[in-house]
């Protein structure tokens, strides 16, 4: 889990100039793109489940922004910020994320769907990317003042999910057409939904921060242990924020395998349980937040293969003041940025990253 020390407020070790994650592009955290199609699936027979309905919490990201966005382009696919939120309150102040008040965006990742529908791009923004935070309203409706070298994970705390959206559209002139967050909670009862996800480690992991004590082989997780698994950083690689990605990709792609070996949306006793779990985790836009509109959304991306989805992660570099935080790398972000807003392929050079030694 995330310490004290390891939150939006801490540096992490000088040492992750060393080494770079395994494995990144096949997927940070798919979990959350998932999501949308699991509950949006059991909503295909939305009038069994219409107690759901209740489950769903929405924010009004259009009024929160006003006319202060991107254009959005006739042909740009389909653009959803996905957030994976850490608070410390509710359900989740049982899950050893920490002592500080609060809530951070712990993930964070831009999903662009292109025209037709086929295939997804997730783009990962890096927690500790130093970033430019525009004027922002909160939901109480007190102003936040524009602020530079604002570091990202924090932004959702200081001014709230809207800021969070509007900051990311600034940054990269990409329109968000949704608005997706997920809580950590949410993340722990889906794995104990489907009975734990197997993975294999070839090494041993011993993490006191996030609790989790794994010999090298295979293991099955439960929901408790899936989330320690994701969330550690000191027990392997070199213990930085960029360095725990390869383990949330491995970890997702053996989710998605469980999923897929269970056959899940095949069995509405457990279709039901996962979107009754995932429903109460789940923040939206109010666009969709409801069952049925998340129904209507989900029968728009039946195409789409969340298995195939390829992940990159925001080309950063080590910012030459603070070396442990990390800055979009140029060129490379606005011509991935500018691929997406034009819902073209993204070019291989836009996907190199300085940070982890010039792989996406």
């Amino acid at each position: 889990m995330t310490t004290p020390a390891e939150d939006s407020t801490s540096t992490p070790r000088r040492s992750r100039r060393r080494g770079a994650p395994r494995r990144r592009r096949t997927g940070r955290w798919i979990l959350l793109s998932l999501a949308v199609l699991v509950v949006a699936g059991a909503g295909t027979g939305y009038w069994l489940y219409s107690d759901l309905d209740g489950n769903l919490k929405g924010v009004d990201i259009d009024d929160a922004i006003g006319k202060d966005r991107p254009e959005k382009l006739p042909t740009s696919g389909q653009n959803i910020l996905v957030l994976g939120s850490d608070s410390r309150a509710g359900d989740n102040a049982e899950l050893k994320t920490g002592k500080v008040a609060g809530a951070r965006s712990d993930t964070a990742l831009v999903m662009h769907i292109p025209e037709g529908r086929t295939e997804a791009v997730a783009v990962s923004i890096p927690r500790d990317t130093l970033v430019t935070r525009p004027d922002c309203t909160k939901a109480d409706g007190s102003d936040v003042a524009s602020a530079e070298r604002v570091m990202f994970n924090s932004i959702y705390s200081q001014a709230g999910p809207a800021c969070v959206v509007k900051t990311v559209e600034k940054m990269s002139g990409v329109r968000m057409d949704h608005y997706m967050e997920i809580d950590f909670a949410g993340f722990k009862g889906l794995v104990d939904a489907i009975g734990g996800v197997t993975v294999t480690v070839d090494q041993d992991i011993r993490d006191p921060s996030s609790g989790l004590d794994l010999t090298a082989g295979t293991h099955k997780l439960d929901g408790t242990e899936s989330l320690a698994f994701v969330r550690t950083r000191h027990g392997v690689g070199d213990g930085s924020d960029l360095g725990r990605i390869g383990l949330q990709q491995e970890f997702m792609m053996a989710l998605l395998s469980e999923i897929k070996k269970q056959d899940l949306l095949g069995s509405p006793t457990k279709t039901y349980k996962i979107a009754d779990t995932l429903t109460a985790a789940l923040t939206t836009d109010s666009e969709l937040a409801s069952l049925t509109a998340l129904a209507d959304f989900g029968r728009s991306l039946n195409g789409v293969d969340p298995a195939s989805m390829e992940t990159i992660m925001l080309p950063v570099a080590y910012d030459r003041t603070d070396p442990n935080r990390v800055v979009p790398a140029e060129p490379q972000a606005s011509t991935l940025w500018k691929a997406i807003r034009g819902d073209q392929a993204i070019p291989e050079s836009a996907k190199k990253s300085p940070a982890t030694g010039g792989r996406s």
